[in-house]
């Protein structure tokens, strides 16, 4: 059935920037951002640490039990009896998977109750699928780069690059009803309407939400920056990984739910700035990396069932 929305109606010009920061403090804040976790985060970060105490505290959360097994069971599909012990979880799913899963469930259940105080009708799964999907391929590709990262901060670049647009749906409504009714032809031209209806893109809506939350500046510029990384004043790879990851996504047909944007053609995302600033012209870095995300494009359906 189709979803009932706002009207379609464009504002005669855009808001003055005092009046969409207001309206973007307005919104609730998410406690997960600032809390991601930490008891599970300390104990899997610990080298002493063992998997039946890292399942204790699993156990204490029934949101993170459930996905932690749908994942093992969607992944390992090959597996001779399903898994239905926490701890047996861990085992195969290995402390990073574990981590990643620990940062993406209490963010998901906040935005899906900040989600009803918005638009209820909004294609909420698509736009939660794409932000994982992206979250997964960003730490994947910052991985086959020089860039140190010894924290989460490339998986939480990808998980939250959208939360601009979770803000637009509570702040501003009718303008992103005009969105989703308007078809792009990619990623920027969606930015250069959003400009032009409220005055900000979702880029800089979601970067100005996470400065309030007092977020680590790299996953502030990697989300205002992640449609145009060339423009990044600071790290730059950041937002470039997040830009690649996002084109990956669009390819394998998860889009962000909230734009009609035209299928991402495959090699497509080779002629974006940010495969650029992560590898540069063709050479041997170039060529393992794009092996390496034909096999991540492969998994990353299996994945994205399990968690969702």
């Amino acid at each position: 059935m189709p979803v009932a929305l706002p009207t379609p109606t464009a504002p005669a010009a855009p808001y003055a920037e005092s009046e969409i920061k207001r309206r973007i403090d307005a919104c609730p804040k998410l406690a997960s951002l600032q809390s991601i976790n930490r008891a599970l985060s300390e104990l899997i970060h610990s080298e002493s640490s063992l998997n039946s105490q890292i399942a204790e505290i699993i156990r204490r959360d029934p949101s993170l039990s459930a996905r932690l097994l749908r994942l093992v069971n969607s992944v390992f599909f090959g597996l001779s009896a399903r898994v239905n012990n926490i701890e047996e979880a861990v085992f195969f799913l290995g402390l990073r998977q574990i981590r990643e899963l620990s940062i993406a469930t209490p963010v998901l259940e906040e935005l899906e109750q900040f989600q009803s105080n918005a638009s209820p009708g909004l294609p909420w799964k698509e736009l939660w699928t794409h932000s994982i999907g992206t979250a997964i391929l960003c730490r994947e590709i910052l991985a086959s780069t020089a860039l140190p990262t010894d924290d989460d901060t490339d998986y939480l670049v990808g998980l939250l690059h959208n939360v601009g647009k979770v803000v637009m749906a509570y702040a501003f409504p009718q303008e992103l009803a005009v969105l989703l009714a308007t078809p792009a032809r990619d990623p920027a031209a969606v930015c250069r309407l959003e400009r032009e209806l409220i005055g900000w893109d979702h880029g800089r809506i979601g970067a100005h939400y996470l400065e309030r939350h007092q977020l680590a500046e790299e996953i502030i510029m990697a989300v205002r920056y992640h449609h145009e990384p060339a423009r990044a004043p600071r790290h730059r790879l950041f937002a470039a990984g997040v830009q690649v990851a996002d084109y990956l996504v669009r390819h394998t047909g998860i889009g962000g739910g909230f734009e009609q944007i035209e299928p991402v053609v495959a090699d497509a995302w080779l002629e974006l700035d940010g495969w650029n600033i992560l590898y540069g012209a063709d050479g041997p870095e170039n060529m393992l990396a794009r092996a390496s995300i034909a096999n991540s494009l492969q998994r990353l359906p299996n994945v994205l069932q399990g968690l969702l």
